[in-house]
């Protein structure tokens, strides 16, 4: 299991369908969940972490608040293209608190990861840290 944060390990989000400049996509992979992207309505949302290096993952922890139904792709390519779905998880609702849910990838190969908010149990989501398990 990586106890480092994404970012510390050279992996980068690439793409994030919404942003706001005082939540940026980055803060998903600082390690430090008081630090947040928060999406700015409509859904679905999405944003893509590159990692460093083609890994094979295990397991995806996912740190966020008021996310419903969250669908995980992922892609062997250099390019953000071509995804293919590894999973699709309903989380439950944790009012006052934050949703951590550890997703199993089947030991994934991956050089990219697609997460894609496709509803959320409120209009606005965030996403606090995301930490990858291979």
């Amino acid at each position: 299991m990586i106890d480092s944060s994404l970012n510390s390990l050279g992996a980068k989000v690439v793409v994030a369908a919404s942003g706001d400049e005082n939540h940026p996509p980055e803060n998903i992979i600082d390690g430090n969940t008081t630090t947040f992207w928060m999406s700015t309505g409509m859904f679905p949302q999405e944003f893509i972490i590159h990692l460093a290096d083609l890994a094979n993952i295990t397991a995806v922890t996912v740190d966020s608040y008021n996310v419903k139904r969250l669908k995980i792709e992922k892609n062997t390519s250099q390019n953000v293209s071509h995804f293919e779905l590894v999973t699709e998880q309903e989380l439950e609702h944790t009012e006052g608190h934050l949703q951590s849910n550890t997703i199993s990838l089947n030991r994934s190969s991956a050089t990219h990861l697609r997460f894609i908010i496709t509803s959320g149990y409120d209009h606005f989501v965030s996403v606090h840290r995301v930490s990858v398990q291979h």
